[in-house]
Order: structure tokens, then sequence, then C-alpha cells
């Protein structure tokens, strides 16, 4: 270390660093890599002073061999050999230049080339790849391969290299466990060398990273249930090394959360989006770390993004909640089932009991006043099915504060899609409160509600640009009417005699649905207007449910006129045909619709004689 070319070769090194870590928007804006360029320069200069890496014959065997994807070393235990002597540390000093000549390259999006660097560091090291001062060099190379054939969309080969990753890891920290060096210590003096404390931090930081990118590769390859998982670690070591930003992290315990909500595994759920929470109010409140994105450092458009995007995720986890209370009450005509409610009324002391061993066996985030604190956010909301209106009412009310916060963000204007969507979900939580509520009246006002919402919706939309988003609003608008004239109708039959001002309303309801399912049907039309003899996949059910209940309706019409009212059951006739006739030429459509086929060829069979019964007495009078 007496040579004086060492002193040299530091500085260059140390300033190699330095020109790495200028952010790019600090450089020239038609030179936006120029202070990578610089650093490039740098470490070649530093690569050309420690001369080429000496080899011994059993290293330059392997060298000859290769090493990528298919690497017969990746993820098989090591051992241990220690980086000692003139030609192991010329191989490891070497390998560090390597490394951050890879990263150099592929920052500057010269992903071959960084390929190539990055191989030649593993080259270098495989030998010494257990030892403490190579272990987390070696991590991190592999690490970047597997970014790198990730971005490739070579996710199996991706997936090689970060396992192996995790193997060594695990391996290391099995059978040694001390702190390794950080690749930056190779090049500093002895009495600059790091703390084993922050050698410990880094090397945490490095598996962090690893598994962060597991969580994602397993994503990309429909591993759902091993990405939570791997997601749930990474979250979780972020908060216990304090390597984390606020609003990144909250909005990937958000995301998670959803994973929890589609595998109804709500206290989990509702873990994640309480942690999600407290994490994202330390926004601003904790100081910037080297974690932290260029794009936080502005946050205030970034930050009511985050949040607007939270807030969806706690509308889902509410109405998931309530739709799946009401699965699993209802009966076979979507009415409430007392025996059903009285049952799971029964289980729910079971339910309580429970909690106390999955929240044993669940990973949970922080400790001390952190899990304090998210622990205050989960008590004021259930995690159970709610089985009464009350119960419902909490969880919707929830959903509703969240609702309003979302479209804070995502108006109308701007992010038509999202404020769309964000609405539709407002309608379906009135739509799923009004199953708890037994008051008809009151349950009537909630679907009026959601008509409000969803009918200015129809106004703005281009339905040339929007037609898929039209569809859907203009059924919901439908299905709403006609939920509220079979409620009033229900209403009308406890009275003895309804008035007018009853048959009026039920019309005018009637006529509501139809106008909504008639939109809904045109649209399926050819330019030509001709309705399809074959319908999509996507809409088959819609449409057969919108032609039964349009049949429905039209039978359902009060006058007192009765050609007015043989008129009526020859158009219901016909589209109660028109199921029945669609079926039997498409047989696979039948499985769609079971019970409404059915109850069509029954109302095919019976309607003929009733309207034959009404043209006999039409002539009779």
């Amino acid at each position: 270390m007496a040579n004086p070319p060492w002193a040299e070769i530091r500085e260059k090194f140390q300033a190699a660093l330095a020109l790495s870590r200028v952010e790019l928007h600090k450089n020239p804006e038609k030179e936006p890599y120029k202070s990578k360029y610089g650093a490039r320069a740098l470490l070649e200069e530093v690569k050309a002073l420690l001369g080429p890496a000496p080899e011994d014959e059993d290293e330059r065997s392997q060298a000859e061999d290769g090493l990528g994807a298919g690497d017969h070393t990746l993820g098989l235990p090591a051992e241990v050999v220690e980086a000692e002597g003139p030609i192991a540390q010329g191989a490891v000093r070497l390998a560090v230049i390597e490394f951050h000549l890879g990263v150099n390259h592929i920052d500057t999006e010269e992903l071959s080339a960084g390929e190539e660097h990055l191989v030649k560091c593993l080259r270098l090291l495989r030998k010494y790849r257990l030892s403490q001062d190579c272990v987390s060099l070696y991590i991190q190379a592999q690490n970047n391969l597997g970014i790198l054939w990730s971005e490739r969309e070579e996710i199996e080969t991706a997936q090689a290299y970060l396992e192996s990753s995790e193997a060594l890891y695990n391996q290391y920290m099995k059978e040694i466990g001390s702190p390794p060096l950080d690749p930056t210590e190779h090049f500093l003096p002895e009495e600059e060398k790091l703390a084993e404390q922050e050698r410990s931090k880094r090397f945490e930081k490095v598996y962090t990273h690893n598994l962060y990118y597991l969580a994602q590769v397993y994503q990309h390859m429909e591993m759902f249930e091993k990405a939570a998982h791997y997601c749930h670690s990474t979250l979780k070591r972020q908060l216990e090394h304090n390597a984390y930003h606020p609003i990144e992290w909250a909005i990937n315990a958000a995301t998670l959360s959803q994973f929890y909500i589609n595998k109804l595994c709500f206290m989990e759920a509702r873990h994640c989006l309480s942690a999600a929470n407290v994490i994202f109010g330390q926004t601003g409140k904790i100081s910037t770390t080297e974690d932290t994105t260029e794009a936080e450092g502005d946050v205030p458009e970034l930050y009511h993004q985050r949040k607007g995007e939270i807030a969806r995720c706690w509308i889902k986890y509410c109405l998931t909640l309530l739709q799946n209370a009401q699965l699993s009450m209802q009966d076979n005509i979507g009415e409430l089932d007392l025996d059903k409610q009285s049952e799971l009324r029964a289980l729910r002391k079971k339910e309580l009991d429970e909690e106390e061993r999955v929240r044993k066996k669940a990973v949970q985030f922080g400790t001390g006043e952190l899990c304090d604190a998210i622990s205050a956010v989960e008590e004021k909301v259930s995690y159970l099915r709610p089985l009464d209106f009350e119960e419902a009412r909490e969880l919707f009310l929830l959903g509703q504060h969240y609702v309003f916060e979302a479209k804070e963000f995502f108006q109308i204007d701007g992010y038509v899609t999202d404020h769309i969507e964000v609405v539709q979900d407002h309608s379906a939580l009135f739509k799923v409160l009004a199953f708890f509520e037994t008051d008809m009246e009151r349950r009537c006002k909630m679907h009026k509600r959601r008509i409000a919402m969803l009918e200015p919706l129809i106004v703005d939309l281009n339905p040339q640009y929007y037609l898929l988003v039209n569809r859907q609003i203009q059924f919901e608008i439908a299905h709403a009417y006609y939920d509220m004239m079979d409620l009033k109708v229900a209403i009308a039959d406890k009275l003895r005699d309804p008035d007018s001002h009853i048959v009026k309303k039920i019309n005018n309801l009637n006529k509501s649905a139809l106008k909504y399912y008639q939109l809904f049907l045109d649209s399926l039309r050819d330019p030509n207007k001709v309705f399809p003899e074959h319908i999509g996949e996507d809409v088959l059910r819609p449409a057969m449910l919108a032609k039964f209940r349009v049949a429905r309706l039209y039978g359902k019409i009060i006058t007192a006129d009765p050609k007015k009212e043989l008129e009526n059951l020859a158009t219901s006739l016909e589209h109660y045909k028109f199921i029945v006739d669609y079926c039997e030429k498409h047989p696979e459509a039948a499985q769609e619709i079971e019970v409404e086929l059915e109850l069509s060829k029954e109302m095919v069979s019976l309607l003929p004689t009733k309207m034959e019964r009404f043209r006999t007495k039409m002539a009779l009078t």
C-alpha cells in the first residue's frame, strides 16, 4: 500500500463515486449524462492503474467457461475462501471497479456493456463470494443483473440471479454472520473503514433491495402469493432499518392491501392500510434519507396523487367487505335471509376468538410507538363482515369519507377514467348499504342518490371515446331505476288501494329503466343500427339480463287501456322469445343466464295464452 499510485487510485475512485451521485437534472440539459461519463473516465483510469487481475490456473479455466444466465454457480452453496494475498486483493479491487462500471453503463442506458462489466465482476469474485470481503459486492452485482434481465423481460433469468443473491445472503448469515465489508471500503485507508454497525446497516439494505426486486419478479410471473410475502417482508425491513420514504412506503403498503382484499383476508388488509395512513402522515416530518427520490423532493403534486390512491384502496376495502357480507346473507333473489344472518351472528364469537391466533401469525409492521399508532387506526375500523344496518353504515361512512378524499385529486377534468371509477364505487357503496336497510322508502332514496351521481357522467362523456364506460353506467342507472320500481311496487302491494300518484311513480320509474336498458342495448348495434347475431363474450351476460329485464318491465307497466296492455305483453313476449331463441342458436350462452333462461321459457309458454284471453275479453266488450 506504500506504492505511490495508491493514494492517486483512492483519490480518483472517491472522485468517481462523487460524480456518480450527481443527480441528472444538475447536468447541462443537452448533456444529461455528463457527470456519469466523467465518473466512467475516472473508473477506467483506476482500472488501468490497477492493471490486469492476476489469475491462478483454476480461475482462468472458470473464466473461459463464461458466466451468464445459465451459470452453474447460481443459487448453489459457496465455500468460504478468504480474499487474502496480492492475487485475491487485486481481483477484489478490480471487481469493485467492474461493478461500478457496470452500474454506470446501465445508468446511461448501455445495457449490454453494463451486463459485460457486471459479469466480469462476478467472475473475479466467484471463488471468494462467501467471504466477508466480497459477499455484499457479489450480491449487489447479481441484484443489478437481475434488474437488467427483468427490464429485458427475461424474467426467469432475472429470477435466477435474484434467488441466487437471496440464497447467498442466507448462507452467509447462517455460517458467518458478522457484518461484511461495504464495496467502497476496498479503497479506504484502514482508519477510515466503516464501523460494524454501519456495515450491518448497508448489508441489510442490500438484502432488502433483493427482496423488493424478487417481489416484483414474482408479481410479473403471476406468483401472487409469493410476491405478497416478499413485498410484506420488504416493507417490514424498511421500517426496521429506517430505510424508506413515507410516500413510497405508504403506497406500496396500500397496494399490498389489495392482494389481501382479493383473498378476503380483511384483517391483514386493514393492517396494511392503517400502516399506510400512519407512515404517509410522516411526509415532510422526517429528515430525507439517501433513498429519497428526486420526484419526492417536490412533493405537492405527488403527495396529493398518492393520497388519492391510498384513499381508493380504502374504498375497495370497505366496498369488498360490505359486498362479501351481502353474499353471505342474501337469499336466491338477493334479499336478506334472516336465517343466514342468525347463523353468522352465532359465528361472530368464533371469528373474534380467531383474531388473537391470526394476529400472532401475521407479519406486523413497526414496533413501539409506531406499532401503537398503527393499532390506534386499526381499532377504528372493523375487519369483520357487518351483520346489520348499523355495522354496515359504519363501513359505508368510512368508504364515503375516502370517496370524497379521492375525488379531491381525481377530478373529471384531467382524470376522467379515475373519477368515473371513484363515482361508480360510491354508487356501489349506496347499493350494498341498501341491502341492509329494512325500510323500503329509505332504500329507494339510496338508489335515487346513485342515479343522481351517475346520470351527469353520461352527459359529460363522449360515447365514441368512452364506449365501454358509457355502457357500464347506462346499465347501472337502468338497474337502479329497476330496483326502485320493484321497491315502489312492493310498497304499493301493502296498500289496499294505491292512489294514482303511486301508479304514476311506478310507471315513470319503469319508463326510465326501459330508457337506459335500451340505450345500453342500442350501443351493441353496428353502424347500420343492426343488433348483432352473435353477442361478444364480454357483454353477453349484461345484454341477456338487459333483454330479460326489458321483457319484465313491459309486463309491469300499469295501464287501464286493454289495447295498450296487449301491446305491452306482445313486446314483453318478443324479448323473452329473443333470449330463448338466442340460447338455442348459441348453447354456450345458456350457462350465463340459467335462471333467467328458465323463466323466459316459462313466459314464452304462458304469455300467448294470457294475450289470447285479453283478445277474447276485448272482443266481448
